[in-house]
């Protein structure tokens, strides 16, 4: 699926001089180490930032993991340099904030999300 799709489209950045950034939130910690694996497997690692905030880890964390991923590709940006940033996967990312805000007391909106989701 889309996961593929984004590993290949990193893969095929070896040469090019960009550096690519993958945020895995809220993703299995097998299937994070699999696909660290297949960058390794080909030749990606070299040119790749893996952000890892798995199921496993609190809800904060996996709120912030996106936010950790886009200081990193805008500090290779403004030192002239080129930056691909891959979210695996966003709907995790609006679960987390959801838990985040609901712990805040903030009034939730539609389905229990936060009224600015």
């Amino acid at each position: 699926g889309k996961t593929a799709v984004a590993i290949d489209t990193i893969i095929n950045q070896k040469d090019s001089g960009v550096i690519c950034i993958y945020v895995a939130i809220g993703q299995r910690q097998g299937q994070v180490a699999q696909i660290v694996a297949t960058l390794e497997r080909h030749g990606a690692m070299g040119h790749t930032i893996v952000v890892a905030a798995s199921a496993s880890e609190p809800a904060p964390l996996q709120y912030l993991a996106p936010y950790s991923g886009t200081s990193m590709g805008e500090e290779i940006m403004e030192t002239g340099g080129d930056a691909l940033i891959v979210y695996d996967d966003l709907s995790k990312h609006a679960w987390a904030y959801r838990q985040v805000s609901l712990l805040m007391r903030r009034p939730p909106g539609r389905e229990a999300y936060p009224g600015d989701v």
